[in-house]
């Protein structure tokens, strides 16, 4: 059974699923979903197409599934999805996608601390971490178990690779490849993340596999072209260096150094 305040106002249109709880003053709009187990706290804003899935915490004041912040948004039907056990902490905002992507997605058992901000058509990936008042711009990619700390403003179309963390207050104007600690200004690759992968089990072989990476990408006199050519050339590519392979393929802004 769901527990829901007197004063929060629901939109019959809006799907609840089981024992949701939600808190005084909360509106919950037209064509909202929210999974079993969702807990939402006072004063928060579920626009139409706030999609969230089973077990989601959201904390007072958080705004989720507004309309984008872009000029060129026409009032298309687009969601902002919330995946299974996230956690959205205090002034959040999370807008919806435009038909670049149809909708802006975070991923499962993420932590967006408060204030931060998830603009239009970004993709998050599962176990994300963004500290207080990070501030993603529109059509963003941060991917699984990245970390970005508190204050980090990230600009649009960049792509923050799987497993990399970023220190507090520096600004990301390009990709980020996978596993990567940057900090600095301007901002530069400092080494690998080598604490949170070996919190996350990866073995002594994949971690030395990544540092080889590494140095033939960051500490030879070869540009990326050549640097890439010359990991694939070497063979043994293992599936943590394929990440890496596969993501300077994909990128268009090209990668922080």
């Amino acid at each position: 059974m769901s527990d829901i305040h007197k004063t929060a106002i629901i939109s019959p249109k809006a799907e609840l699923g089981e024992n949701v709880k939600i808190g005084p003053y909360t509106v919950v709009e037209d064509g909202v979903e929210i999974g079993d187990n969702c807990m939402i706290q006072s004063s928060v804003l579920l626009g139409e197409g706030a999609v969230l899935g089973k077990d989601v915490k959201v904390f007072h004041g958080a705004s989720i599934g507004t309309v984008p912040q872009d000029l060129k948004f026409g009032g298309e039907k687009t969601k902002a999805i919330v995946g299974d056990g996230t956690t959205i902490r205090e002034f959040v905002t999370f807008n919806r996608g435009t038909t670049y992507h149809n909708r802006s997605e975070c991923g499962k058992n993420c932590l967006l601390m408060a204030y931060s901000h998830v603009a239009h058509d970004c993709l998050i990936g599962d176990n994300v971490i963004m500290a207080n008042s990070v501030n993603l711009a529109g059509h963003v990619e941060v991917h699984d178990y990245a970390i970005l700390g508190g204050l980090v403003p990230v600009h649009q179309f960049t792509k923050i690779g799987a497993h990399a963390m970023v220190g507090g207050g520096f600004r990301v104007q390009q990709d980020i490849i996978p596993y990567a600690l940057a900090g600095g200004y301007p901002l530069k690759i400092a080494g690998i993340n080598s604490v949170g992968l070996k919190r996350r089990g990866f073995s002594a072989d994949a971690i030395k596999a990544i540092q080889a990476t590494y140095k033939i990408l960051f500490h030879s006199q070869l540009n990326t072209t050549q640097a890439v050519e010359k990991i694939q050339s070497d063979g043994n590519i293992v599936p943590e260096v394929k990440l890496i392979l596969d993501f300077i393929a994909s990128t268009e802004r090209g990668i922080v150094k």
